[in-house]
């Protein structure tokens, strides 16, 4: 708004200068660039984004399947692992040898983190492998792959924003620049008895 009022204040005042009048246009077009081109940006880079990682949720749902595994003994504890006074209900896991079966009918057994909190032998528990029976990561869901994708589309929208912001600060730092560089000019043309009555006379 400050730069359409400045158009509109400087449009026929006599003391409007060519900078004045530039100022206001750029901070305009600045305005204008980003109210179309910042949501056109995040528009963009959401889409994409939201497709790729939709496409991974796809892949990684059929390229990975949850399997039932069983506690063969429990693992001595690891002095990085998290003390289960402090940790939280999700921290409670415990390290065990276990064993599976993979989705093609091989059976596997190596170290795994169990969602028991005091793992005997027998217990079962669920863990995602891939067709061989390697242990896999959870596969991503589709709600998080959308959340992931908003929050790209909306960085995007502020990064644009804020490069059309940068853009417009450095022009009116320079024309700032040129128009003290008229300044020191037009000082010095004036001379050092510019103030005086009669002189040069």
């Amino acid at each position: 708004m400050r730069a359409i009022s400045g158009l509109w204040r400087w449009r026929h005042n006599p003391l409007r200068r060519g900078t004045d009048l530039a100022e206001a246009w750029v901070c305009l077009m600045a305005l204008l660039l980003i109210l179309v081109v910042a949501p056109v940006a995040g528009a963009f880079v959401g889409g994409v984004a939201q497709g790729a990682l939709q496409r991974a949720v796809r892949e990684q749902r059929e390229s990975r399947q949850l399997v039932t595994a069983t506690v063969i003994r429990k693992l001595d504890r690891s002095p990085l692992d998290a003390d289960p006074e402090t940790a939280s209900g999700r921290d409670l896991r415990s390290q065990v040898l276990a064993g599976w079966t993979a989705p093609d009918g091989t059976t596997h057994q190596g170290s795994v983190m169990a969602a028991l909190q005091t793992p005997h032998r027998g217990d079962h528990f669920d863990i995602w492998t891939d067709h061989d029976g390697q242990i896999a990561a959870r596969p991503l869901d589709a709600t998080t792959a959308t959340t992931h994708a908003v929050l790209a589309g909306i960085g995007a929208a502020l990064l644009a924003a804020g490069l059309i912001e940068g853009g417009r600060r450095l022009a009116l730092w320079r024309m700032v620049r040129r128009r003290y560089a008229d300044w020191d000019r037009a000082w010095d043309s004036a001379g050092p008895d510019w103030g005086r009555t009669g002189t040069g006379s």
